[in-house]
């Protein structure tokens, strides 16, 4: 990637030209997205916050009971990058890891990721003064059982320091499939289209 740079000073006055070359630094910076996301993965490593396992191994179990259970790939990353918002957003993790795999995943597991703190929340709200069944309010819904499995067989029993999951490495390559492509983004156009040469 060349180190040519826009020459506008404010968006209103860019050109043609200029938004071809960010066009092209957007496509090369946009394939080491899957990079970036082991790389937060890893940040996981050593943080328990007080649980048996650290956030990483969570990750890891999670993703490997799908995995040996026979979840499809997307699933599987899905279970992987769950909890990947704890970092960022302590108060509203499930919508960190929900907006980083909006533009690669179905809507069914989008849902499934984005509300699974609150479904989760059924097994332990209740030690904390909270209501465990805030998950109610999204009874007769079409993916409350969807999320409500996925909490109940993956997420809540993955906190065990005997179990051996697989490595991160293990979950690479997967990882790499499901962001190969985006299915929906605003800005699919331009990982779709050609960069033009400037002439």
């Amino acid at each position: 990637m060349s180190d040519e740079r826009a020459k506008f000073r404010a968006m209103q006055e860019g050109t043609a030209e200029d938004w071809n070359i960010i066009s092209g630094h957007f496509k090369s910076f946009s394939t080491g997205l899957p990079d970036r996301i082991m790389a937060h993965l890893k940040l996981l490593d050593g943080d328990y916050g007080g649980f048996p396992i650290d956030r990483l191994e969570h990750s890891l179990q999670t993703a490997t009971r799908a995995h040996r259970d026979g979840r499809d790939e997307e699933y599987v990353v899905c279970a992987l990058l769950h909890d990947i918002g704890d970092t960022l957003g302590s108060f509203n993790h499930p919508d960190i890891a929900a907006a980083i795999l909006k533009p690669f995943v179905s809507e069914e597991n989008l849902w499934m990721v984005e509300k699974h703190g609150v479904f989760q929340g059924y097994y332990f709200f209740h030690h904390l003064g909270m209501d465990r069944h805030l998950r109610d309010q999204f009874d007769g819904h079409p993916l409350y059982q969807y999320c409500a499995e996925f909490c109940a067989k993956y997420d809540a029993t993955a906190f065990d320091p005997d179990y051996k999951s697989e490595p991160l490495e293990f979950f690479e390559p997967m990882l790499r499939r499901v962001f190969a492509r985006p299915r929906r983004s605003i800005y699919k156009a331009v990982q779709d289209n050609p960069v033009q040469e400037a002439s």
